[in-house]
């Protein structure tokens, strides 16, 4: 029985520089604070972009879907903002942001189905007895 179970003993530092081996907080200090100044900005613009929201509320864009799309059209950005930022899909990968493609085709595709049910309902349900 050849086989220790002992740990190995640690490989010496001898010929490597301490100091670059060394983690660089400073670096870490500047790299940290570069992304809360970031997340504070895009705070501030979603926060900016609510009030926008709730002040575009009150004007008339002529129609109820109308000030629907604008309405959407604001909330969509901030969604963006939001999925870029602070859920980091800014740096992702291809494969990403094809999943989100296609998850946002499925939504479109499930609204549009439920909107043609809302205006050709299946005869004999309640919704047809409007």
């Amino acid at each position: 029985m050849s086989d220790s179970h002992a740990p190995e003993p640690a490989h010496s530092a001898v010929g490597t520089d301490a100091t670059a081996a060394a983690h660089d907080h400073s670096h870490d200090a500047e790299h940290v604070a570069k992304h809360i100044k970031t997340y504070l900005i895009v705070g501030v613009v979603l926060i900016v972009l609510t009030a926008v929201t709730v002040g575009l509320s009150y004007v008339d864009f002529g129609s109820h879907a109308m000030n629907w799309v604008v309405g959407m059209a604001v909330a969509t950005f901030k969604v963006c903002l939001v999925g870029a930022i602070f859920m980091h899909l800014k740096g992702e990968r291809p494969t990403i942001w094809r999943f989100l493609l296609f998850t946002g085709i499925f939504v479109v595709g499930m609204f549009l189905l439920t909107l043609l049910h809302w205006y050709d309902p299946i005869f004999g349900t309640q919704q047809a007895v409007r």
